[in-house]
């Protein structure tokens, strides 16, 4: 994927060709762009289940033309009434959240309700396609069957001995007791029967219904400490979005529980490096470094105060005035690296976008956190549960401490640019905490600096931070960068690691840009199943 595709109609990125090909379908059938991303949010639940599902999580920002702020949807869930640290600490979980198992399923899932909450916003545009036809595609590739991915086979593979040991796993995702093959056709029937349910009953059922009465009975099987009544407490929230004022536009994203103070605090750090007279210039050692540092400052910050948002210490509104930013920027060394010893985390996630033919744009993002979430598959539903609450704390206090009822810290967060000249960007990717990183990647090759959208998502890229299983605190870069920017960075003090080209541990990012006569630009992740699917 060289070159940006573009088209005047409607477009859809996702990263699976079948998700952004269900979304198309809805575009071409009249359907808006809130609807296209329902149909195809749905549809990766089934053919991309490893990334996210209807035991997840999802943040919405939704644009109108004329509009000077997005709608932003809050649709994550809460930890369980009765979830406590003595609870975890009574089962041998002393220091974390343990990141599987019944007792990592402790956070109600609030993907479906964000649909929901969408499709509410969306009334008011006119006559709404049916429920059924937006779950139609899903259904049809849960029952009759998917081919597995190269990605969906390798996270099984690296995972079966943890995976094939919690209930329900090995039943609906261990065909004949082994890992699928990639390529293999993999059928999710409970699943297929789910979504069926959902598109008659309506999405309510999913937490005040049979399906909910019926994935409560399965979760207490299984022994999660969810019940039935934190099902039906949950409620999507209609939340403002932060923004952050750049020369080239407004950026917006998603006040905590997400991690999206970060990604615009990265943002405002790295314009005032350039304003201060820092020589960057796109893809050279300038570039990523003044990004990597921008990113340490705001995860300094973002770790303090990103959590349950009803305990948070301040307004995250105030992480980005600007003389928070200005003193962040001032701290920067543009020729030496801050020691980075930052606690992991992972997460798989999808991150989606459409625009439609009146303008109509949306951001979204959904998870259930790790590959398969908490590996707890609920038999009665075939819905994987997320393990969220393994951004709980297990000590002290502040916005991110298990207590019952509380939001835990949230990696997703979905972008959204109104630029200065009338253009539309919603943008985004999966890849937990390398989700902000990947968006300024992305936002300062095409917005400041003018690449092309489709090789500024292509283009190498970086990632600060540990990954599973491995206790190294490094930068990872991809080996398709000039070699000079790995001597510069070494130089400098980061412990570079140069990894694959194309390496999925850089997250699968998606954008579109609408201009203001109409048309739009595209792009997809390489790194993904994804494509841009237009007309």
């Amino acid at each position: 994927m060289l070159h940006t595709p573009r088209a005047r109609r409607g477009m859809v990125v996702t990263p699976h060709h079948l998700a952004s090909q269900a979304g198309l379908a809805i575009l071409r059938e009249g359907g808006n762009a809130v609807e296209a991303v329902v149909a195809a949010a749905a549809t990766l639940c089934a053919v991309y289940p490893h990334m996210t599902g209807l035991g997840g999580d999802g943040f919405w920002l939704i644009h109108e033309p004329g509009a000077a702020v997005p709608v932003g949807i809050d649709a994550s869930g809460r930890s369980g009434a009765t979830v406590t640290v003595d609870m975890l600490r009574a089962a041998g979980h002393a220091h974390e959240v343990p990141r599987r198992g019944p007792l990592a399923a402790i956070t109600v899932a609030g993907a479906v309700s964000g649909w929901a909450a969408a499709l509410d916003h969306a009334r008011a545009w006119g006559p709404a396609l049916p429920l059924p036809r937006l779950l139609e595609e899903a259904e049809w590739h849960a029952r009759h069957g998917v081919a597995v991915t190269a990605g969906h086979h390798a996270l099984v593979r690296d995972n079966l001995q943890t995976l094939s040991a919690q209930p329900g796993f090995a039943a609906q995702f261990l065909p004949g007791g082994t890992c699928p093959a990639e390529g293999a056709t993999l059928r999710l029937p409970a699943l297929a029967d789910t979504l069926r349910t959902l598109a008659r009953r309506g999405l309510d059922d999913f937490y005040r219904g049979q399906l909910a009465a019926a994935m409560a009975a399965d979760l207490a099987e299984a022994g999660s400490p969810l019940t039935a009544a934190d099902l039906a407490e949950h409620r999507a929230s209609l939340v403002a979005p932060l923004s952050l004022r750049l020369p080239q536009g407004q950026v917006f994203n998603l006040p905590p529980p997400s991690q999206g103070v970060a990604s615009l605090c990265i943002l405002g750090v790295f314009e005032r490096l350039r304003r201060a007279g820092a020589d960057i210039a796109p893809d050279t050692f300038t570039h990523v470094h003044a990004v990597v540092e921008a990113t340490k400052r705001a995860f300094r910050m973002r770790d303090g105060l990103v959590g349950d948002p009803d305990h948070a210490p301040f307004p995250a509104a105030e992480a980005l005035r600007a003389d928070r930013l200005d003193a962040l920027a001032r701290d920067v060394d543009m020729a030496r690296a801050l020691p980075w010893p930052a606690p992991p985390s992972g997460g798989d996630t999808v991150w989606l976008g459409a625009v439609d033919a009146q303008g109509r744009a949306v951001s979204c993002i959904q998870s259930i956190f790790f590959e398969f979430g908490s590996g707890v598959v609920l038999p009665r539903t075939g819905i994987a549960w997320q393990n969220r609450g393994c951004g709980f704390s297990l000590r002290g206090a502040g916005p991110a401490a298990l207590a019952p009822r509380r939001k835990p810290f949230h990696t997703l967060n979905p972008a959204m640019a109104l630029l200065a000249d009338g253009r539309v960007m919603p943008y985004g990717t999966m890849g937990g905490e390398g989700q902000p990183q990947t968006q300024a990647a992305v936002f300062t090759r095409h917005v400041v600096f003018g690449q092309p959208l489709q090789r500024a998502v292509s283009a190498p890229r970086w990632l600060l931070g540990r990954t599973w299983g491995d206790d190294a605190v490094s930068l990872r870069l991809e080996g398709r960068f000039d070699p000079s920017v790995a001597d510069g960075l070494r130089a400098a003090g980061h412990p570079v690691r140069v990894v694959d080209d194309y390496d999925p541990v850089m997250g699968h990012a998606g954008a579109i840009v609408r201009h203001p006569d109409g048309t739009l630009e595209g792009a997809a992740d390489p790194r993904g199943d994804g494509c841009v699917a237009a007309w």
